[in-house]
């Protein structure tokens, strides 16, 4: 059996990653491909505890979802996972200072074979113990794109609201997978899937592409 792709989608809070991981998972699976979608384990433990987990219960939820994600990969051609441990290391680094998730995040995630990083563009919900405000969302962002580009593999980001972000979502995750069985064919494939990023095209600083995003105060819910 091939190796199962990976699509990992990473992103701040109330930016659509669970909507958009099903939405994927759907458009994948339409031709009959096994496709399985990972579930965030951290919503989960938020439902079941009624509270948000401390600092020395942050690395065992990272790891579930690392093996979630590795047991999906056994019986499936895809795997759409909704956040990966590397989202624990963020909010680790972000809520406790704590920086010791890093290692073991950053090595799960580098056998992801596409990543996604869902802007910050959405107007923020609520979402009970689960979402800790729109101030979050920045810092968030920031230290998931410095883990990335330093450390990890490259990003696509994705931008857009309702059915416009589920295609640009797609068909970047489509471009990405027919480079890698193009590259495993032995032909010439268009780019480096796994590690592409997006670039403004007139600097080429990921960072310049928040000029498409809404300024701060300009969301409306």
């Amino acid at each position: 059996m091939t190796a199962a792709r990976v699509i990992a989608i990473v992103g701040a809070e109330s930016t659509g990653k669970s909507t958009l991981a099903i939405a994927l998972r759907d458009a994948l699976a339409a031709d009959g491909t096994p496709v399985a979608c990972v579930n965030e384990a951290l919503r989960e433990f938020c439902d079941a505890h009624g509270r948000t987990p401390r600092q020395h219960e942050q690395a065992a939820i990272a790891d579930e979802q690392t093996r979630r994600i590795a047991t999906a990969a056994m019986s499936h051609r895809i795997v759409v996972a909704d956040t990966t441990a590397l989202m624990i290391a963020v909010y680790s680094e972000i809520v406790f200072g704590d920086r010791s998730l890093y290692d073991a995040a950053l090595a799960a995630h580098a056998r992801c074979t596409v990543t996604l990083l869902t802007a910050i563009d959405l107007p923020w919900q609520a979402d009970g113990l689960q979402r800790d405000g729109e101030h979050v969302r920045e810092p968030v962002d920031t230290a998931l794109r410095h883990a990335l580009a330093r450390h990890g593999p490259g990003y696509s980001l994705v931008i857009g609201s309702g059915p416009a972000r589920t295609a640009t979502a797609l068909a970047t995750v489509q471009r990405q997978l027919r480079g890698i069985s193009a590259a495993a064919e032995g032909e010439q494939a268009i780019a480096s899937p796994s590690r592409w990023q997006g670039l403004c095209e007139r600097c080429g600083d990921p960072a310049c592409e928040r000029h498409l995003l809404p300024q701060p105060g300009s969301m409306r819910g």
